[in-house]
């Protein structure tokens, strides 16, 4: 249900709900949040609420640290995990400056004008996220180790799969929140496991990406589990992949999207940074189906973008290269960018990559375009590119890409 300012204070009202926590993040996805209390929200909705941003990555310095929540209402929840009488809701926010313009290091609004400049050419751009993460037991004084919670394979059930009930919890916490899971299972890893949502607009598609890593960390805790979203969790097993499905309507027969993923295999170079932006990412990639180069096939799991078997309002692209240390918001803004580049140019795609990269020869594999090898060249890659730069403001690319 999208709420209305009028609608959320109603609900805080009758729903006995005695503090509201007010979510952002940095300019890397981790989140944040202020909490206040119920009375607070007339103020929060009227004048925002003030924050010190010199303590927040990438946020600035002391010299212009005031800044400002402004909660929307519509990303209203409630949190099921906390206690159901005096309820703790959330909702996502805008961070505006004090004379109330957009703070250019507000990720989630550079998504929302890249979904406005979208729509404004008729394009919708739809997101269905996939996160892999791993479960690994707590020593005896609750910290994380590197032992996994089960050794169970692909698909595996229990009793092999002791990760099934974890699963179970978290999807049903967040039908509670009205998120829609589409399937889980345990992955390839060992206490690794993989849960899918329905395809959605991008906003919202990056806010339950958010949420999802909230609701997973909390539920692994409960249950006297750490999950680990990072991209290389053991060095001898499978990645976290962040795998994005991702389609445009309307499609006209397949030209639209066609061109959407031209223009993102175009822009991939440059785009990596930011969809893999840890030192740990490029130990994941070209590796266990995680793609290494710029190429696209259908069907084929080695490949930087597939297109899964599927058709109607199911047919739709998956970009295989991101992980979960990436931020959403970025990483669904510069996809959109890249797929309104490929559409707009009519570019088309390249002969595609029918064949399987990890036993390819060294010949055949030299007439692709490889992804960076590390984070230094992904960084260089971004800083020295035009489209980046276009669309993701300088001091988001200094925190990015600076050495």
């Amino acid at each position: 249900m999208r709420y209305s300012k009028e609608e959320v204070m109603q609900y805080v009202q009758e729903e006995d709900v005695k503090f509201i926590r007010l979510a952002f993040c940095d300019v890397f996805g981790k989140q944040k949040n202020i909490s206040i209390v119920a009375d607070e929200l007339p103020r929060a909705f009227e004048y925002g609420i003030a924050f010190d941003a010199s303590a927040i990555t990438g946020f600035g310095d002391e010299t212009r640290s005031d800044l400002f929540l402004w909660p929307e209402p519509e990303t209203l929840t409630w949190l099921p995990w906390r206690p159901e009488h005096g309820k703790v809701v959330r909702m996502f926010c805008i961070i505006r400056r004090p004379d109330g313009s957009v703070f250019e290091c507000d990720t989630r609004s550079l998504l929302k004008a890249a979904v406005s400049d979208a729509k404004a050419a008729g394009l919708t751009f739809y997101f269905g996220a996939e996160q892999e993460f791993y479960l690994f037991e707590l020593d005896d004084r609750n910290m994380p180790t590197a032992i996994p919670y089960d050794h169970a394979g692909y698909m595996d059930i229990a009793p092999e799969d002791k990760g099934e009930n974890v699963r179970r919890e978290i999807c049903l916490t967040l039908e509670q929140m009205g998120i829609r899971p589409e399937s889980s299972h345990h992955e390839e890893g060992p206490g690794q496991n993989e849960i899918d949502f329905r395809y959605t607009e991008a906003l919202e598609a990056a806010d339950n990406v958010m949420t999802f890593q909230t609701v997973v960390r909390t539920v692994a805790r409960r249950n006297g589990l750490f999950a680990d979203f990072s991209p290389k969790p053991l060095e001898s097993a499978p990645g976290n992949g962040f795998h994005i499905n991702f389609s445009v309507q309307p499609d006209l027969g397949s030209s639209n999207l066609n061109a959407a993923i031209a223009g993102i295999l175009a822009k991939a170079v440059p785009m990596t940074v930011f969809l893999n932006p840890a030192d740990n990412s490029y130990r994941r990639l070209g590796k266990m189906k995680a793609p290494g180069f710029v190429s696209w096939s259908s069907e084929n799991r080695s490949q930087l973008i597939r297109i899964p078997a599927a058709s109607g309002e199911f047919r739709r692209a998956e970009l295989r290269s991101a992980d979960p240390s990436a931020n959403p918001y970025i990483a669904f803004t510069l996809m959109i960018r890249a797929a309104l580049y490929g559409i707009e140019n009519r570019l088309t795609l390249p002969a595609p990559a029918d064949f399987n990269l990890y036993k390819a020869d060294e010949k055949l594999l030299a007439t692709l375009e490889k992804l960076p090898a590390d984070l230094k060249e992904a960084k260089k890659a971004a800083a020295t590119d035009g489209f980046v730069r276009n669309f993701i403001p300088a001091q988001i690319m200094s925190i990015y890409c600076g050495e």
